[in-house]
């Protein structure tokens, strides 16, 4: 477990925070903002100087932040370490945000602006603007209000287990189950999950509402007819609308949900079912045990080691840094978050990868994901300024899913030949059915947001109608509330809401560098590490551009991946 994140090497001195501040105590936090607040500037230099500075103290006091966080979601029913988060939520941030916007008035408002190279500010300059337009001193005690209420969704998930065969086990755990070719056992794992998620359905649907009317009243705040709109602004979505997420919605509907189905048609009939079920979703269709690719989390950071040294030297090098360091905490277990992320120690500039592994191909992929944000994290570690340190999400999470199919030759590091083929198919099929999935989230959003007086039954209703729009052909006959309640797990909806569209954006791009890996494996990773070393210094079409990919989520791009992945699949 992380307790001593801490200790970790710093490779980047300190010129403005003193060595010896505890950055949970904001009377030591606050004489360093005072004085950016106050001191003078007259240049060009000293607003690029002033500028440096700000990022050294915001990477040092995000980074106490992360490793509260990380603490906390590795333990969840460590009341030390929630009380410190709790504390670090409640008591540092909300005055963070508020000098934050100050600095923010400072920079706008600086002649020395002007100044400043166009190419190298540009997005910098543009975001800052942005966020001085929708800042309301108001909204952040309600800001403050949403995370700890986040907070409540994942101590409620975290507690989450069922007794099944002889243990108790985390509902992460019980999924293995969902994956044995005994169909009655996995009928039986998938309805204790299923009991066990509705015993907290009200406190969710209470809780949930609670967040849509703290966000509706954040985004009326600041000026906006709905949180929906107000998220496009603050997310700085620059370079998309509401109705080319629309169109996306409609361009999957007509090209990925037909060859989604056609592939559960041809699971059902290998499978030899009348009917498929949702417990027949995960199994292989051919019958054959789940693949194993790992039993211990060292064998899983082994194996990538292995998979990262034949595909890149540097990338290799690179997490051999981070297994040195440990940077890890895999393994599931009760009291832990559920989930998987990277979270950035912003001052070290390294990343720590948190997931819930229990052995499965899920997560060998999972961890493959995180690895490339890892490294995306890795590629900005000489970049000064500190948000060009991290890409807008849509590009972030290229990256990520990028090194998912950047790795599919190397698959055999964990299993035969046969399996290996196998786990990429399994990895392909599961692209086909993210690609409705966060269409489904998306437009379950839109409407959430755009309704927010909705009904809890209203809320019900207009899911399922998008399962009937988005879904697969597996019959939820006599499981009809479960099917109502299925969005709950999505912990997006909670902790980040408006956070899915990207995962739609980025993986169309993913494809894009797959398709492009699959004639010159070289170049795709040359220009993939090449786009990562930007990090958040280019405006997001020029990070699709940089990767030698199209910055595009409507008809054509889903068009063009359904091609690829019905080639490969059918």
């Amino acid at each position: 477990m992380p307790l001593t994140l801490e200790k970790l090497p710093r490779e980047f001195p300190r010129r403005f925070v003193p060595s010896d501040i505890d950055l949970g105590d904001w009377d030591q936090i606050k004489p360093l903002l005072d004085e950016l607040e106050r001191r003078p500037i007259k240049t060009t230099q000293e607003l690029e100087q002033w500028l440096l500075d700000s990022s050294e103290l915001g990477a040092a006091v995000f980074e106490e932040g992360a490793i509260r966080r990380i603490r906390m979601t590795c333990d969840t029913e460590n009341e030390e370490y929630r009380k410190a988060f709790l504390h670090f939520v409640e008591n540092v941030q909300p005055k963070l945000k508020e000098y934050g916007h100050r600095l923010n008035v400072k920079y706008v408002q600086s002649p020395a602006r002007a100044g400043l190279p166009q190419r190298r500010y540009f997005v910098y300059d543009r975001s800052t603007v942005t966020q001085v337009e929708i800042f309301r001193e108001e909204n952040i005690p309600l800001m403050t209000e949403t995370i700890k209420l986040s907070q409540k969704y994942q101590v409620i998930s975290g507690a989450q287990t069922v007794h099944f065969d002889g243990r108790e086990q985390t509902l992460q755990q019980m999924a293995k189950y969902l994956e044995e070719p005994d169909r009655t056992l996995r009928q039986s794992a998938w309805e204790k999950i299923e009991e066990r998620r509705l015993k907290d359905r009200e406190a969710l649907n209470e809780l949930y509402d609670q967040l849509i009317a703290l966000r509706q009243k954040i985004a009326h705040n600041a000026g906006f007819a709905n949180y929906r709109d107000y998220v496009f602004k603050a997310f700085e979505r620059f370079d998309y609308t509401p109705q080319d997420c629309f169109r996306y919605h409609d361009a999957v509907e007509k090209h990925i949900v037909p060859l989604m189905r056609e592939l559960q048609k041809r699971r059902q009939r290998e499978l030899g079912l009348s009917e498929l079920r949702p417990w027949d979703l995960a199994v292989d269709p051919q019958g054959r045990p789940p693949l194993r690719p790992f039993q211990t989390a060292q064998e899983l950071i082994s194996g990538c080691q292995e998979i990262f040294n034949k595909l890149d030297g540097e990338l290799g090098a690179q997490f051999r840094t981070m297994a040195q360091l440990n940077l890890f905490d895999l393994e599931s277990r009760k009291g832990k978050a559920p989930g998987g992320y990277q979270a950035t120690l912003t001052e070290r500039r390294l990343p720590f990868i948190f997931m819930n592994a229990v052995g499965r191909n899920a997560d060998l992929r999972t961890m493959l994901h995180e690895s490339g944000h890892a490294f995306h994290t890795m590629a900005t570690r000489t970049e000064s300024l500190l948000s060009y340190r991290h890409a807008p999400t849509e590009f972030s999470e290229v990256a990520s899913m990028g090194m998912e199919l950047l790795s599919k030759p190397y698959l055999t590091v964990f299993y035969s030949a046969e399996h290996a083929e196998r786990s990429a198919r399994e990895h392909l099929e599961g692209i086909v059915n993210l690609l409705p999935w966060v269409a489904t989230i998306d437009a379950f959003q839109h409407w959430i947001y755009t309704n927010p007086k909705h009904t809890v039954a209203e809320r019900e209703a207009y899911w399922l109608e998008l399962r009937r729009r988005f879904g697969g052909i597996e019959s939820w006959a006599g499981y009809e509330e479960a099917q109502r309640n299925f969005w709950q797990r999505q912990l997006h909806l909670y902790l980040h809401p408006f956070y899915y569209i990207e995962y739609g954006i980025a993986q169309l791009g993913a494809l894009q560098l797959y398709a492009l890996s699959k004639r010159d494996h070289r170049e795709a990773l040359t220009a993939y590490k090449h786009a990562l070393a930007l990090g958040g210094s280019r405006p997001l079409p020029e990070l699709f551009s940089a990767a030698g990919l199209k910055f595009d989520f409507g008809e054509e791009t889903v068009k063009q991946a359904a091609a690829l992945l019905r080639a490969e699949l059918l």
